[in-house]
Formats: C-alpha cells, structure tokens, sequence
C-alpha cells in the first residue's frame, strides 16, 4: 500500500480537527438555554431542502459504499450500483406518499408511528428490533469497514482505528443531537461527493495513462465488459446476490421502501424539515445524487479489478485505489471524504438509535413523567453506550468477505415484516393491531426458517436472499389480510383519515421526478 506523505497527513488532520471543531461548536453554541427533545432530536423541525438532502446522502453514504460496494463492484461489476440507481426511484415514492403522512402527523420516530396506528405492543416490539439491528448490524459493521480502511492505509491496528473512529463521531452525534449531525452532514457530503470523484478520476486517468477520466472509463468497459452487465444471468457466480430480473421487479423493492421509507436513521432527516414541500425538495435532490453515486463507489473496484490489484479481499480494493493510484496531497483528501462518509453516518445511525431508545422505551415505559432535560440527557448516555457496543462487536466481523452483502441480508430479516406493516397501516383501513403483532413476531422466524430451508446439502443458499425478501412479504401481506379480515371490522378505530390533496406535490418536484425516472430507464436500456 503507499504511504501518506506529510501534506497528505497535514490535510487529513486539518479536515479532522475543523470538523471536530465544529461538531463540538454546534453541540455547545447554546449553553444557558434549556435544550427540548424536539431541539434535540428533531433540529428544532427547521431544516431547508438542501440540509435535508444532503444529509440524507452523507447519512446513507459510508464505508458500506465506499469499501462495501467497491468490494462488490471488484467481484461483480455495476451490477451492483442496482442498490443505488433503484433507491433513486423509492425516493421519489417516499417522497410523495410517506412523508406527508408521517409529517401531518407529527411523527418523531418509526415506532411512535406504529402506536398511532395500531397500538402500544406494536411499538415497543418494532422499538426493539430497530435498536438491534442498529447497534449490532449497522453501527458495528461501519466501525468494522472503517477500521479496515485506516489499518490499511495508515498501519494504525484495527482496534485502535474503531476507537478513533467512535471518538471522531461521538463529538457531534453526542452532545448537539441532530442539529449537530446535520450541519455537519452538510459539509461532509461535499468533501465525500468531491474526494469520491477525486478518487476515481486519478485511478481512471492512471489506467488510460494519463489520457483522462472518459478514456479510462473506455479502457475499464473494453478490459472488463462483463463488469457491465447491469442484469446478471443465472450462470453468474453471484447471481444469487443479485438474481437478474427479479432485482428490479422484486425483493429489491422491499430493501429500497424499508431503508429509504421506514428507517429511522434516514427517515429522521424528512421528518425534521422545516414543511413537507421543503422535505420533498431535498429528497428529491438526494434521488439526483444518487444517481452519481455509482462513479464514486463502484467504478474504483472494476478498476482494482482491471488492474490486478494485490489484495486479500475484495473489500480492500477501495483502499488498495487509494493507496496506489491517488497521488501526493490528494490523498489525504480522498482519505478525509472516507471518513467523512464513515463519521455521518456513524452519527447518524448513532443519534436514531438515542431517539428511538429514549421515546419508544424510556419514556414510554421506564420513566413516562420524564422531563424534557432528562429524556436529552438519557439520549446522549444511549448515544455514547451504542458507540461503546459497536467498539467491542466490530472485531467480530473481521472474516466477513463482502460486508455490503452481509449488511443486506440481515437487515433483510425485518425489513418485509416492517414494509408490510407500514403500507398496510397508512394505505388499508381495515387493517388491526392484532395482525401488525403477528407480523412483528413471525417476521424475523419466516426470515431464518427461507434462508436454512433454501439451502443445499452443501450448505450454499438455493434462492437468493433479495427473492427470500420478496417472498417473506407477499406471505406476511396475506397473513395481515387474513388477521385483519377475521377481526370483522370494515375500519379499524385506528385507522387515519388523509386530508384532501395530502398527496399534491409542487411542479418542481414533478418535473425533477420525470427527469430521475428518464435517466433511470436510459441506463437499463443501454447497460441490460
């Protein structure tokens, strides 16, 4: 790997130190005035398109992409940039059916949206899974790939670069809350998108010579076509992670609605906009980004790929780029838009798993007279604990092949239980608590029970987990049906009115929609 010359380390550091600073700025700047949850939590609901937009990148965005799916691009190609052209698409949807009902309603968090419309047992169940899934899958396996990238790179151990990973992320996603993470979101979405496009511009320019970004990318589709390949057939070694058709018309759906339309780590950021046109607006603007996003993350490791890289695991090709074909003084600045990446989204998975702790569990059940200044204050100890789990369970993930891969099998044991839940409850009427409770519990024993029943004697799945995803929902859709239809009510007491016209979006927000879908459509029909 090449070594960080002393502007590289220079460049790094002051990026660093300056968002260390401002974190810690953001966090503190209103001492004397009694911080409220909804300051803490929620940014006070005053976010602009642009702030909700970028964050939602920043936050999105992280070692999973940069190591993960440049890991995944150097085993299959851009066959994996489906998770990122397709999300542009669920955005949209969100955008328009999800955001206005949960910001009517005054939402601040997933599971309280479950209480409102089924019941309490609903939340605390959902409540639950969420805080593992967040600590144990997501947070860990950030830390896990960020460690990576730092003992690769700089020689620092593994251990010691989770540390300095959690600590870099605790200065703003601790003490300041969501406004914290989202101002600084915004800076470091520019330095990712920037340092992302820096990264791969240098390694393709290295590749055609000197002859720039376009004769690389020639040089990269002549060298590798079949890394292009948008719709892998059956005959494909991972076509079990990515199974053809179905990725689009399938499972994949399911991902997509969960993370972008039911995650609260994502979701928190539409919440806290300053009105639902503004909320819209910078979803759309990070459907847009995403759409850029495949140059970033997965056209360094076709590259790594290309160029025999030297490395162990595919995992490493993003580093190995790094350390080989970024040159002196941009360096550190690819390696600062990397941890740019890492630290929003630590923060902000970080300050959902503090929100969700505090106001579906602590106030709903341990301390229901809680003041405003206690429930702030037991949000920044379940912020540092969450940090402190993901600490010691990184470690473990150390055999992991491809994490990105990992990250989307696992959180797709609940995600066709949740999806079913949300739609059903917002969009069916007769819908009950009592069938939204039998989702919850046979959602995560459906999950295990596909992936060991569809499994050879060899122990290698038999159906992929993106059509194991799909068939999870339509079987948890028929069970809410069948449970709902028993209980013999034509509406659930529950169920909500939508106000007339909820569901009008701005000409602005229809013409980007048309432009998104275009550009989408294009590159299935020019890469199927």
């Amino acid at each position: 790997m090449g070594s960080f010359s002393t502007l590289d380390l220079v460049l790094f550091s002051g990026y660093l130190i300056f968002m260390v600073g401002l974190g810690l700025f953001l966090s503190f700047r209103k001492k004397g005035k009694e911080e409220n949850s909804t300051d803490y939590f929620l940014a006070s609901k005053a976010l602009p398109w642009w702030a909700v937009g970028g964050s939602l990148i920043a936050s999105n965005i992280s070692a999973e992409q940069f190591i993960g799916m440049s890991g995944s691009g150097y085993v299959m190609g851009m066959a994996i940039a489906t998770y990122e052209l397709m999300a542009a698409a669920t955005l949209l949807i969100v955008a328009k059916f999800f955001i206005p009902i949960f910001i009517e309603r005054g939402i601040f968090t997933m599971p309280q949206f479950l209480e409102d419309r089924f019941n309490g047992s609903v939340r605390t169940g959902m409540a639950v899974f969420w805080l593992l899934l967040f600590v144990f899958v997501n947070i860990t396996t950030v830390l896990y790939l960020g460690g990576l990238s730092i003992e690769s790179l700089l020689g620092i151990p593994f251990f010691y670069g989770v540390i300095g990973l959690a600590l870099y992320s605790a200065t703003f996603s601790i003490f300041g809350g969501l406004t914290a993470v989202v101002w600084t979101d915004v800076i470091q979405v520019v330095v990712l998108m920037l340092g992302g496009m820096l990264t791969t511009y240098l390694v393709l320019n290295g590749l055609s010579e000197g002859a720039g970004f376009l004769a690389g990318l020639e040089m990269l589709y002549e060298r590798a076509p079949e890394k292009f390949e948008m719709i892998l057939d059956k005959d494909h070694p991972q076509y079990m992670d990515l199974p053809g058709w179905s990725v689009i018309f399938g499972g994949m759906w399911i991902a997509n609605i969960y993370y972008w339309g039911n995650n609260q780590y994502i979701i928190q950021r539409a919440l806290a906009a300053k009105s639902i046109s503004e909320a819209q607006t910078g979803i759309a603007f990070a459907a847009f980004m995403k759409i850029l996003l495949p140059l970033i993350v997965v056209i360094p490791g076709i590259a790594a790929f290309v160029l025999a890289a030297d490395i162990a695991k595919p995992d490493q090709a993003y580093s190995w780029v790094l350390g080989n074909y970024v040159t002196t003084g941009f360096k550190g600045i690819a390696f600062a838009a990397l941890i740019a990446a890492i630290g929003s989204s630590l923060s902000s998975m970080v300050n959902s798993v503090s929100t969700i702790f505090t106001l579906d569990i602590y106030k709903n059940h341990l301390n229901k007279e809680a003041s405003q200044s206690s429930m702030v204050q037991v949000g920044k100890i379940t912020a540092a604990l969450s940090l402190v789990i993901g600490v010691i369970v990184a470690p473990a993930l150390l055999s992991l092949e491809e994490a990105f891969q990992y990250i989307q099998e696992y959180t797709g044991f609940i995600s066709p239980g949740v999806v079913v839940i949300f739609l059903f409850g917002m969009f069916w009427k007769r819908a009950t608590s009592t069938a939204a409770m039998a989702v919850v519990i046979a959602s995560i024993p459906l999950s295990v029970f596909f992936k060991f029943w569809c499994m050879n004697a060899a122990g290698n799945p038999t159906m992929a987990f993106i059509d194991r995803m799909g068939l999870s929902f339509l079987i948890l859709s028929v069970l809410m049906i069948v449970v709902s239809i028993m209980g013999g009510q034509e509406r659930d007491e529950k169920a909500f009115e939508l106000p007339k016209g909820l569901f009008k979006t701005s000409v602005g927000f229809n013409v980007a929609s048309l432009m998104i879908c275009g550009i989408l459509a294009a590159i299935y029909l020019i890469f199927q």
